[in-house]
């Protein structure tokens, strides 16, 4: 049996289930082939299940710090299985939620494997989309038009495979039926220190092992620095510029031991279990490519301005590409793809304005270019930084450590960059990716009154100290 449609969509995860909607929106007949379950890895396997633990572990350290206070509480225990009920509990609701939204939008699902087929009697293009399923006869899509939004999944070590049980990738984290006594992390990227901050806060021995000089590599320093400083500070055990000898990597039933190459020498670190953190891999082999002419690089698939591959009718987003791997840049992609299907406008997307968020204790949050990167680009700068622990509701939250850094051109006052450390970053960054989209100064935002007492205050006067003028520091 075969069906037509405008659209066929490989993969339901974030940008995929967006892109249908979208697609939808605007009258064309659609369909999501998806392999597992709608909400893809962001709702299932990433974003939402580990923010949902995040937040547990937070609430349990707050609790051991509720005397700091005025609240005496007594016998303060982890329920690890309620923790773990209401993760799935969250994902369940909110996978119902995106059914009801494809639902909605006419969209039809078809669950399977989906593999794009070369020119046969069904297109003379590469394209018709095979819907595969074990046991059971395939279902054959004729699309005129392909988004491939299959994702990513967790980069593995090379002599190094996670078994699920001593070694684990993330997947395998948010699956944990118990908390373990230690954990190595090998990894010191986004993922690896929100791991280590949760796992931390839950009572958990953490050591984080990097490869780059700090860790957040990618971020501004001074906000690498401080993250390192303040892990630290609450026991987390931080090595960089170190190097996981995967050959002499050795597990018993009780735990894993590794050696570890730093500064030329050998260290043997000891844990209960091992996390693999060394970003993902594009999910690009067994969809059929090798059916077309679109061309991979290093498991992400090449696209142009527009996210079409090198076959025009066939567009890619999301994870698959590479690039920021963050739920709502694929969102955004997704849309913009569609878009362009459909009446050819070309919607650019500027990744430096696109905020992205760390969501550990404390958070961090940037938008634009490091302090370093703006010089390599040959920018005059100027920078402008204010603390947390001037800022009045900072000291009622009890959360003080942190602050906000705000790059600008020196000649033109334009914003280059904000950096954001301390509590409740990851909502506040949206302030500042306005500011970027409007091409505001900072002097426009330090003009802006922030109510007080609030956290956001402190936007506007790191804002207001680029020129010499914050008034509470």
């Amino acid at each position: 049996m075969s069906r037509e449609y405008d659209l066929v969509i490989l993969g339901g995860g974030t940008g995929g289930y967006v892109a249908a909607i979208r697609a939808s929106q605007l009258g064309l007949s659609t369909a999501i082939v998806e392999k597992e379950k709608l909400g893809g890895t962001c709702l299932h396997k990433g974003c939402i299940p580990s923010k949902a633990l995040l937040r547990s572990a937070e609430v349990y350290r707050q609790s051991l710090n509720a005397s700091e206070f005025g609240i005496d509480v007594a016998a303060v225990r982890i329920n690890f299985n309620a923790v773990q009920n209401r993760k799935n509990t969250i994902v369940d609701q909110l996978h119902n939620g995106v059914k009801s939204l494809v639902k909605k939008g006419k969209i039809d699902v078809y669950y399977g494997t989906g593999r794009i087929l070369g020119p046969s009697i069904f297109s003379p293009m590469a394209g018709t989309i095979s819907v595969e399923r074990d046991g059971e006869e395939n279902e054959m899509l004729i699309p005129k038009n392909i988004i491939i939004a299959t994702g990513s999944s967790p980069r593995n070590l090379e002599g190094l495979t996670p078994d699920g049980k001593r070694i684990l990738n993330s997947n395998h984290a948010l699956e944990m039926t118990e908390l373990p006594k230690s954990m190595l992390i090998v990894g010191g990227g986004v993922i690896g220190v929100e791991w280590a901050s949760m796992l931390s806060d839950f009572g958990v021995k953490v050591t984080i092992i990097e490869t780059s000089n700090h860790i957040l590599p990618s971020e501004d320093t001074d906000i690498s620095k401080e993250m390192a400083k303040l892990l630290e500070k609450r026991g987390i055990e931080i090595y960089t510029k170190a190097f996981l000898q995967a050959d002499k990597v050795n597990l018993s039933d009780k735990n894993v031991k590794a050696t570890v190459l730093i500064d030329g020498e050998e260290k043997l670190f000891e844990a209960e279990k091992m996390l693999i953190s060394v970003g993902r891999k594009g999910n690009s082999s067994d969809i059929g490519l090798d059916n077309t002419e679109i061309e991979i690089e290093s498991s992400f698939i090449k696209v142009n301005e527009v996210y079409q591959t090198k076959e025009k009718h066939i567009y890619a987003i999301g994870d698959i590409i590479g690039g920021l791997q963050l739920a709502h840049v694929a969102s955004h992609e997704g849309i913009a793809a569609v878009e362009h299907i459909v009446n050819g406008t070309v919607k650019n997307i500027n990744y430096d304005n696109i905020a992205r968020c760390i969501y550990s204790t404390p958070e961090a949050a940037s938008i634009g270019v490091t302090e370093e990167k703006a010089r390599k680009l040959g920018y005059s700068i100027k920078v402008g930084k204010f603390p947390f622990k001037a800022i009045g509701k900072a000291l009622v939250y009890g959360e003080m450590e942190g602050f906000v850094k705000i790059i600008a051109d020196q000649n033109t006052n334009d914003l280059l960059g904000v950096h954001m450390i301390g509590p409740h970053v990851t909502d506040m960054i949206s302030e500042a990716a306005l500011a970027m989209i409007l091409d505001a100064t900072p002097w426009e935002i330090g003009e802006t009154i922030h109510p007080h007492p609030t956290l956001s205050e402190v936007i506007g006067e790191a804002a207001l100290s680029i020129d010499g003028r914050a008034i509470h520091f």
